[in-house]
């Protein structure tokens, strides 16, 4: 009778130990699947920010624009109205300010790599702000959608952040020769990327 005692207090002992190692093992396992689960998170993490493009220049050019990070490529979508039909460029300059009457606030292209001006992807160089051309319709409205890898939204790496410059659409086309600017006329609209 005393072995079977001290066999079921065994027993009992090596059950109350499993138990709390299951427990143990099960605290263990979710932690690391909320360790996965936050890296997940971090990685398929979107950021978008909008803004609206105001008139510049004696314009009536107006619309939005907005960016979106994710998976390390951030996306441009603009929408605009008043244009004039035609070709026109649209460009990120250095500054987030579009206080002056000409759009001339927002500073040159942004240009952090310091290259020539070209057309984006020029193996002759272009600027980080050199997104291009786009054509308006008959009546004067225009979608801009453009994406890279080279831009990102609020990272440490000033190549790269988009944080602090401004968006300006130009009168006309940007010839892609042109130093510095592609001579793509007037500032006709304007927004500042602000976090």
């Amino acid at each position: 009778m005393k072995n079977i005692k001290l066999l079921s207090l065994i027993l009992l002992f090596l059950g109350a130990y499993s138990c709390k190692q299951a427990k143990k093992g099960a605290k263990d396992t979710m932690e690391n699947v909320e360790a996965m689960a936050e890296e997940i998170k971090e990685e398929i993490e979107v950021k978008t920010l909008k803004f609206s493009l105001e008139p510049k220049s004696d314009s009536n050019v107006k619309g939005e624009v907005s960016f979106t990070e994710e998976n390390g490529t951030v996306s441009m979508n603009a929408n605009l109205s008043g244009l004039t039909p035609g070709e026109h460029a649209i460009h990120i300059h250095e500054k987030a300010d579009c206080s002056s009457a000409d759009g001339k606030s927002t500073g040159g292209h942004w240009n952090p790599t310091f290259a020539p001006h070209g057309k984006w992807g020029s193996t002759e160089g272009y600027h980080r702000g050199d997104i291009g051309n786009f054509t308006a319709d008959a009546e004067g409205n225009a979608t801009v959608e453009f994406s890279t890898d080279e831009w990102c939204l609020g990272c440490g790496d000033e190549t790269k952040n988009l944080i602090g410059k401004g968006v300006i659409v130009h009168q006309g086309e940007d010839d892609f020769v042109t130093q510095p600017t592609g001579d793509a006329g007037g500032r006709i609209s304007c927004a500042g990327i602000i976090e």
